[in-house]
C-alpha cells in the first residue's frame, strides 16, 4: 500500500505552491523530458491521452507566440524560460490501438461528431495540464497556468495542418516571490463537498 507523502512534499505540490507572474532561471530539455515522463502516467478517459505539448523556449518560437497573448500575459510569458502550450488532438482515437490494446476503443470515438470529440479531448487534456503542473512542481519548477490568449492565433502558429487545438498555456521556471499576491481564499470543505 502506498504511503502518504510527507508534509514538505505536500507543501511543494499544493499548500505553499503558487501561481507566479514572473520567472527566472532555466528549464533544461532534460527536465522537460522528465516532466513528460511523469505526467504521462496520469489517468485520462479510456487512456486517450489527447494532450500534445509544445515547449516554447527559443526567441523565434516566443516571437510566434507573442501576438496571441493578452496584454496582461505578454511580458511575463515572454520572460519565462519556458512556456508549455498544451493542446488536444482531435484525432486522439487514432492512437487507441496502442494506448488501449485490450479492446477496440477506437470504435468508441472515431464516428462521434466534432463537438463530442472536442469535449472528450479538452476534458482529458485539461486533466493532463493539471498533471503537468504537479509534475513540474515535483521537479522543483514553478508554474503560471493561463487561458488569456487567442486560441486561433496559437493554433495557426503552432498547430497548422494538424488536428490539434490549443487549450492552456503554462509558464515554467523559477518563480519570483515578489510577483505573487497574497493567497486568495479557497472554499471550505462544507462549501464545496458533500459526503453521502
Amino acid at each position: 500500500m502506498s504511503q502518504p507523502l510527507t508534509d514538505p512534499a505536500l507543501d511543494q505540490l499544493f499548500r505553499t505552491a503558487r501561481t507566479y507572474n514572473a520567472f527566472g532561471g532555466e528549464v533544461s530539455d532534460d527536465t522537460l523530458h522528465q516532466l513528460y515522463d511523469l505526467l504521462k502516467f496520469g489517468p485520462t478517459e479510456a487512456n486517450t491521452t489527447p494532450a500534445r505539448i509544445v515547449f516554447v523556449k527559443s526567441g523565434e518560437a516566443k516571437a510566434k507566440l507573442g501576438p496571441a497573448l493578452s496584454e496582461g500575459n505578454y511580458k511575463k510569458t515572454m520572460a519565462a524560460p519556458c512556456v508549455a502550450i498544451v493542446g488536444y488532438d482531435m484525432r486522439f482515437y487514432d492512437k487507441l490501438p496502442v494506448l488501449f490494446p485490450h479492446t477496440d476503443a477506437k470504435a468508441w470515438f472515431e464516428h462521434r461528431d466534432e463537438a463530442n470529440l472536442a469535449w472528450v479531448a479538452m476534458r482529458s487534456s485539461s486533466l493532463q495540464t493539471a498533471y503537468l503542473i504537479l509534475a513540474a512542481r515535483s521537479l522543483g519548477l514553478d508554474c503560471g497556468p493561463m487561458s488569456g490568449f487567442d486560441n486561433a492565433k496559437v493554433d495557426a502558429a503552432f498547430f497548422a495542418g494538424t488536428a490539434i487545438r490549443s487549450n492552456i498555456l503554462v509558464n515554467l521556471g523559477q518563480g519570483d516571490p515578489a510577483s505573487i499576491f497574497p493567497r486568495s481564499p479557497r472554499l471550505g470543505f462544507d462549501e464545496a463537498c458533500r459526503i453521502l
